[in-house]
């Protein structure tokens, strides 16, 4: 579909903790601020809650279409269960879609190991990778965010996964965030190449020889924050640490200062002052602000989000999905990593 001038976006609408509600007000935001795109949605779900939360926003009915279904994908579920106990789920319907061309993405805040898994399954992996990547965008100091990846979808990783990783990282972040030539770093202990376990030194001597990445060399967790590279790889386990950890700093921030402010009057008065600039200042903690995470290297355009994504999320998830589809992000990711074997 992606010739068709219209693009349709699937949503899984039973994904998040607080469906279909954040799904649907997430549709209806994304109209209301794009009125001319040429975009449509399929929500996937229970028809009649859906429709209900339609109702409650006015949702333009030639834009938004519903597709029943009778069972959701809970958080408890295996990592299979859309595929082989589920598949009339939200989820498993909505990739099927995918896979059949009904649909240009997919987009659920629902259970991430079996979004993963079903997703790989059914729309297969983009030729030349040989595992599909979840990449999370965390804000700096700079301009633009940097990608870690991956976020948590392969624990173990061999050197050849994390080059394919810096490759899909590196065409992410200049088709989407317009960087000419991002920097790729690879998470370690230290600085120096000899750093790090036997992954981490042979994934060095990879990485630093490659003519389709901008090698920056390694990079320690306290540089994450600073913006000097664009793209940063790791295996699952500790992307996936590293992206948990992150997420608690906004939530530990508000805590402490509601501490704070609970001491005395004054602290009150002095938090209630420069409440709106600390607001603002830490906006880009929040991962609401990103949505989600793409899904890097399926035949697809799949994204995922928190299970407690907010309509501002789904939102950001449906912008961030539409820019991988008109740059042809998955068919650029075909070419490097068959230009560079």
């Amino acid at each position: 579909m992606e010739n068709n001038k219209i693009k349709v976006i699937g949503i899984d609408a039973m994904g998040s903790d607080d469906c279909p509600a954040s799904e649907v007000k997430g549709v209806a935001d994304f109209l209301k601020e794009n009125s001319d795109a040429e975009v449509r949605f399929i929500l996937f779900g229970d028809e009649k809650i859906i429709k209900q939360e339609i109702a409650n926003h006015s949702l333009d009915l030639n834009k938004v279409e519903i597709v029943h279904t009778s069972q959701v994908v809970t958080m408890d579920d295996g990592a299979k269960a859309a595929i082989k106990s589920k598949k009339d789920s939200s989820m498993a319907r909505g990739l099927s879609f995918h896979k059949e061309g009904k649909i240009d993405a997919f987009i659920s805040a629902g259970n991430t190991g079996a979004m993963l898994a079903t997703a790989t399954i059914l729309l297969g992996r983009i030729k030349g990778v040989s595992r599909p990547t979840v990449a999370t965008p965390f804000p700096t100091e700079g301009e633009f965010p940097v990608l870690i990846l991956d976020a948590g979808a392969n624990v173990d990783c061999k050197p050849q996964f994390l080059y394919e990783f810096a490759v899909m990282g590196t065409l992410f972040m200049k088709e989407t965030f317009g960087i000419d030539d991002p920097k790729v770093a690879l998470l370690n202990v230290g600085e120096e190449p000899g750093k790090g376990n036997e992954q981490a030194v042979a994934t060095y001597k990879l990485l630093s020889k490659s003519n389709a990445i901008n090698f920056y060399g390694n990079y320690e967790g306290r540089d994450i924050f600073s913006g000097k590279a664009s793209v940063v790889v790791c295996d699952g386990f500790t992307g996936n640490i590293v992206l948990k950890f992150a997420e608690s700093i906004f939530g530990f921030l508000k805590s402490q200062l509601r501490k704070y402010a609970d001491v005395s009057l004054t602290n009150k008065i002095k938090i209630g002052l420069f409440a709106p600039t600390l607001k603002d200042a830490l906006s880009g903690l929040d991962y609401q602000k990103y949505g989600g995470v793409p899904m890097l290297g399926v035949k697809g355009v799949v994204m995922i989000g928190h299970g407690s994504s907010k309509p501002q999320a789904i939102n950001a998830m449906i912008v961030r999905s539409l820019g991988i589809i008109e740059r042809k992000l998955n068919k650029k990711i075909e070419n490097a990593l068959q230009e560079n074997k």
